[in-house]
This record gives structure tokens, sequence and C-alpha cells, in this order.
């Protein structure tokens, strides 16, 4: 392996460190959430197609020590309703991931997280009755998700907005997050090497922050075992609606720094 093609920038590691633990953290035991941030942090210092890059093969290695560890801890029924609409999603996604400004998708996905999360407090949804899985409902929000994971890793929010209402036992509900997250990366890997984002020195660079995997997804997963249910979906929503203003502050400011 040619490590000479790894990144070197001081600053690239400083954000790279973190958002990859804060990645792991998030996957193991909070379904997303706060992983979120881990692409716009990276982003600080390479293009955000090139941190999405490096992420994949990383995001690939947690999933499967996800999958292991919530292995009988899922959730078919909505994971067979959500995958079809994440395929069409990725598909989209790749088709027009050189043309859609990242700013615009940021400020997308956040406008969601913001909406279902204030909704939910402004509606009583601790004492709302519980939704059932939907077909039409899980293909959409599937579809949304897949579509975001492809061109950011931005994929939790649409995945919250349809698994949250239906309040599933917190680990049945995170172990769905784990399987889908896990087939919509591998599905996304071979379009991913054809638009060029797992060059040779992605590749490495990804090689170099792979250690820190398993220690986030370890860490993730025993904060899970230790949050008691009612404030680990609390802590969830909170995660969604912070990460939904981030996301509309980085696009709009993207947007208006473009144009100034």
């Amino acid at each position: 392996m040619d490590f000479s093609l790894v990144i070197t920038d001081p600053l690239f590691y400083a954000m790279a460190i973190p958002a990859v633990l804060l990645v792991g953290i998030s996957k193991g035991g909070f379904a997303g959430g706060i992983g979120l941030i881990a692409v716009p942090m990276m982003a600080l210092s390479v293009s955000p197609l090139q941190a999405a890059g490096i992420l994949l093969p990383i995001l690939m290695v947690m999933d499967a020590i996800g999958v292991w560890a919530y292995r009988r801890k899922w959730d078919r029924k909505n994971l067979f309703m959500l995958l079809p609409g994440a395929v069409i999603g990725i598909g989209l996604g790749a088709v027009t991931a050189r043309f859609v400004s990242d700013d615009v998708v940021r400020l997308i996905i956040g406008f969601v997280a913001v909406a279902f999360t204030l909704h939910h407090w402004l509606n009583g949804g601790e004492t709302r009755k519980a939704q059932s899985a939907n077909r039409a409902q899980g293909t959409f929000w599937g579809m949304v998700g897949g579509y975001t994971s492809f061109v950011s890793h931005a994929g939790s929010p649409p995945f919250q907005v349809y698994m949250l209402p239906q309040k599933l036992d917190k680990s049945i509900y995170v172990g769905t997050s784990v399987m889908f997250f896990a087939v919509v990366n591998w599905v996304k890997l071979a379009p991913y090497a054809w638009l060029g984002q797992l060059a040779p020195g992605n590749l490495m660079t990804s090689a170099v922050l792979l250690p820190l995997a398993p220690i986030g997804v370890a860490l993730g997963i025993w904060l899970h075992n230790i949050i008691p249910e009612k404030p680990f979906f609390r802590v969830i929503y909170l995660m969604i609606f912070a990460v939904g203003l981030k996301l509309l502050w980085d696009g709009f400011s993207g947007i208006a720094f473009s144009g100034s």
C-alpha cells in the first residue's frame, strides 16, 4: 500500500478523529443522530464528496460490528418496507450527485429534522399513540434516506421521521437502523467507486482512521445499555433537532457565502 497518498493535513485529523468517534457512538447506540455532523466536520479541510468517500469504508466496518451486536434485535417488517425506496434513492443520488449543491442537500435535511422534532414536541409526542408500520411511508422515507445517505451520509433524519413515531423498543429501533444502513452502505459501494470517491488516497486515509471504528461503536453500545428508555428517546429527539439546526446553518451560510 502506498501511504504517500494518505492525507497529512493536521486540520483534517483534528476534525476527522472526533468525527469518526462520534459516528461510531451514534451508530452503535443512537441510530445515527449526531453522526450526521461527521461529513460537515471533515469538509472543513476536504470536499464533502471526498469526506463521504473516506467515511464509507469506515462506516462499513462499523456496520459489521453493529450487525453482530444487534443481530437478534431488529424489525424485519419495517426493514423490508424501507429498503426498496432506499435503493431508488441511492440510484437518484448517484445520477445527480455531481449536479446538486451540498448546501441545498443540507438545507433539505435540516428542514426535515427541525420540522419533525418541533411537530413531535408541540403535539404531545410522548403521549401520542404509537403509529403502525406503513408501506407507502416506509418506501418514501426510505427513498429520501437513501438519497441523503448517498450524498452526505445523512440518511438518519428521514429514517427517524418514519421509525420514531412507532415507539418501538429502543434496542429494536437501533437494531433496525443498524441493519438498514448496513445494506444501504453496501449498495452505495459500487456507485461511489464509479464516481471516483474510493480513490487510493481516500482508501489509505480510511485505513489510518479505521482503528477508531470499533472504539466508537463499543462506546455507543455501552451508552445505549445504560440509558433508560424514556431519556434515551428524549436524547434522540434533541440530537435530531441540534443536528437539523447545524445543517440549516451550514446550508444557509454556504449559499450566502457562494453568492457573495
